[in-house]
This record gives C-alpha cells, sequence and structure tokens, in this order.
C-alpha cells in the first residue's frame, strides 16, 4: 500500500472511532503525518478528531520527534501512572470507569499483576460501546468486571441507590482534554463525576500532561451513530466537561497532584519547554 493509501486509510480510523483512546489517536496521527509531513497532513488529521489536544501538542512537535522516541516518550510516561495509581488502589474495593481509556486500562492490568485485589464496575458507553473493549481487555488480565447500562451508572456508584450497599469505591477516568475550569471526557462523565462528589465517591483523572489545552472545541458526531433515522431530531455530543471541583486529583507523569497543583505544574513544564525549545 502507498503512503497516501495508508494515509487516507488511517484517517478514516481515526474517523470512525476504530482506533480508541486520545493516546492511541495520537500516535497513530503522529504516524500519518510522518508518511506525508505537510502542513495540510496536520490540518487533515487535528480536523478529524477536534476534541484531542494530546493529538494537537504531538503534531507540534512531529518534525523535531521520531516514531520511537514519541512512543518510548509515551511509555515512560504511562510506567509513572502505572505505579501512581497502584499506591492508590486497596485491596478488595471497587473501581468504576467509563468508556475505554488506554491509561485506565493499563494501570489496572499493573495493579492486578502486581498483587492488588479489586474488581471494576463499568459502563457499555452508548452508542459505540467503547466500554466494551474495556470489559474485554480488563476481563483477559483476569480482573472481575461487571457492566452497567449508561443510564444506570448511579446504581454502581451511589451508596444508598444499592440495596446490598456494594457501590463504587474509586472512580478513575481517562480525559481528552484538561483545561482551566475542568477535564474534558466521554458524554456522561460529567453527570457520573457529580454523583460522586455527592456519595463522597474520589474521582482521579489519569492523563498525560499532554493533554492539557488553553480551549477545545467538543466534537458532535453522526446522529446515524445513534439511530439511522430523519423521523426525529438527534443529538450526539462525544464529550462534556467534568468541572473542576469534581476531581480529586490528577494522575499523571508529574504526579498525583490536586487540580491546582497540576495546572501550576503544567504550565511551567510550558513555559520551560518553550526557552529550552522541546
Amino acid at each position: 500500500m502507498d503512503k497516501k493509501k495508508r494515509f487516507n486509510q488511517i484517517c478514516r480510523e481515526i474517523k470512525k472511532v476504530h482506533i480508541q483512546g486520545a493516546r492511541d489517536v495520537a500516535k497513530k496521527a503522529f504516524f500519518a503525518y510522518k508518511l506525508i509531513p505537510t502542513e495540510k497532513s496536520k490540518h487533515i488529521l487535528i480536523s478529524l478528531r477536534p476534541t484531542e489536544p494530546m493529538l494537537i501538542n504531538i503534531l507540534k512537535r512531529a518534525d523535531k520527534l521520531s516514531y520511537s522516541k514519541l512512543n518510548n516518550r509515551l511509555n515512560e510516561n504511562q510506567k509513572i501512572i502505572n505505579k501512581q495509581v497502584f499506591k492508590l488502589i486497596k485491596n478488595n474495593r471497587i473501581i468504576f470507569a467509563h468508556c475505554h481509556s488506554g491509561s485506565v486500562v493499563s494501570a489496572l492490568i499493573y495493579a492486578k499483576r502486581h498483587g492488588k485485589r479489586f474488581e471494576v464496575y463499568n459502563t457499555e458507553t452508548r452508542p459505540l460501546f467503547q466500554g466494551r473493549k474495556t470489559a474485554k481487555e480488563l476481563k483477559q488480565a483476569g480482573i472481575k468486571v461487571t457492566m452497567f447500562v449508561d443510564s444506570a451508572a448511579a446504581t454502581a456508584i451511589e451508596k444508598e441507590n444499592n440495596k446490598d450497599k456494594v457501590h463504587a469505591d474509586l472512580i478513575l477516568f481517562g480525559t481528552d482534554a484538561i483545561l482551566k475550569k475542568g477535564v474534558i471526557n466521554k458524554i456522561g462523565s460529567g453527570m457520573f463525576a457529580e454523583i460522586a462528589y455527592r456519595n463522597n465517591v474520589p474521582v482521579y483523572i489519569l492523563a498525560d500532561s499532554w493533554k492539557y489545552a488553553k480551549k477545545i472545541k467538543l466534537e458532535n458526531r453522526d446522529s446515524k451513530e445513534v439511530w439511522d433515522t430523519e423521523k426525529v431530531l438527534i443529538k450526539n455530543p462525544a464529550f462534556e466537561l467534568i468541572k473542576r471541583k469534581y476531581v480529586t486529583g490528577i494522575i499523571s507523569e508529574l504526579g498525583t497532584l490536586s487540580y491546582n497543583q497540576f495546572l501550576k505544574k503544567v504550565k511551567k513544564k510550558i513555559i520551560i519547554n518553550f526557552f529550552i525549545g522541546k
């Protein structure tokens, strides 16, 4: 397959969410850009998933990075996240997850392989069912998983809503973007985080610091993903805001930090990188 055909194929896979998770999307977009390294290619790739600052930030550095260096850096960052999450998880607890996050899945598998005992509640995540990918990957790693339909997520989180008092003790979300006012993640995340906040269930965001952005456009996806009909109007927003007051902490390669601590560190990192040219 020639470079142009391969480039177009990757673009289709990103657009149709056949490639999932902000980190994997960014890596694949980087690979596609290297096939045809032009400004037009950057514009096309960024337009495919506008709510992905990691993709944007990596493409900005694409001419100074090789694929192997990028991959090594992301892997090293994930190792730091894994170790931070390992310290956070207590044995015999229930962890709630939504959608599919490579960072969350990797951290949970790491914790399991290093002796932590826990189970996971997760959502199916309509309309594309990304939660099924999460469930399959965790189950293959020997982690007990119970899946809930999206509209039943409160029964997995709320203490008084569950008669047998089995509810989530901890929520781990990935993220597509970290803003000053809050975190952008898969639709439903904001509602689930608010429920957790009201029930004193801690919410941690797992993310590489490259997901920080000053502003971002929220993606609305094709209504046909929900229902292929012209009889009713359908809205299919892909993302929503998790207000920062609902976030207990952000776990990144910078460590486990409060929201304010993360913002201070990431802004300092951006300033340093600007002056030394990284």
